[in-house]
């Protein structure tokens, strides 16, 4: 496993490596430009991408100063670094330099790379918000709830009328059928009251013809 061993050695001692990268660092900040090998690119622009951010903080910071100039020796690659290059990426979160691919160096076939600043404006993006879902309420199956009172779309609202109107179509032309379907009950008569079927009904009483007679005269 290749713990602790961050970085590159590139062919020299700790001592000459550090003494080569911040020559090389205070070259680039004052050029802005700078034209190596692929590998010596990539250890500059670590190295110089820190010092960016530490001028991003003001030039009024006395302390950040002097971490810058424990890198780079010159006060004047200083002064321009906290004035000039920290302003201008204040907007920035980093991803200030870039390298640029060129040809192979002739002789050693070395690959060479060009390291420079970043001129365009900074464009940043919304990023989706990955656990979105866990801002609303949870329902039983796992979605979200919508809040009450949430106004639906008009189409959907407007679908969602039509089958309901028609339903209530169906149900007034049902009322009259079942109105007509029941009749009045019959009123319950006691069972004492009830005619035997054997007895026959009564058949009132002749009056007598003398007494009609009489009427008569």
């Amino acid at each position: 496993m290749r713990h602790r061993k961050k970085g590159r050695k590139l062919g020299r001692t700790w001592s000459h490596r550090k003494a080569m990268l911040r020559n090389m660092v205070t070259t680039f900040l004052e050029r802005e430009q700078i034209e190596t090998t692929d590998a010596k690119a990539k250890e500059v622009r670590s190295l110089a991408e820190r010092l960016v951010t530490l001028a991003k903080r003001g030039p009024d910071d006395l302390a950040a100063r002097r971490q810058a100039l424990r890198v780079v020796r010159d006060k004047k690659v200083v002064a321009k670094l906290f004035e000039e290059i920290g302003p201008r990426y204040a907007d920035r979160p980093g991803g200030y330099t870039r390298i640029i691919k060129v040809e192979d160096r002739k002789g050693d076939a070395a690959t060479l790379s060009m390291l420079t600043f970043v001129t365009e404006p900074v464009e940043l993006r919304e990023r989706k918000k990955k656990n979105a879902w866990r801002e609303g309420p949870l329902s039983l199956h796992g979605k979200t709830e919508e809040p009450e009172g949430a106004e639906e779309p008009a189409d959907e609202a407007a679908s969602e009328e039509a089958p309901e109107s028609a339903e209530a179509g169906e149900a007034a032309e049902a009322v009259p059928e079942e109105t007509e379907e029941k009749k009045p009950a019959k009123a319950e008569v006691p069972a004492d009251e009830v005619p035997d079927e054997d007895e026959s009904p009564e058949e009132p009483e002749e009056a007598p013809e003398e007494d009609e007679e009489k009427q008569e005269g």
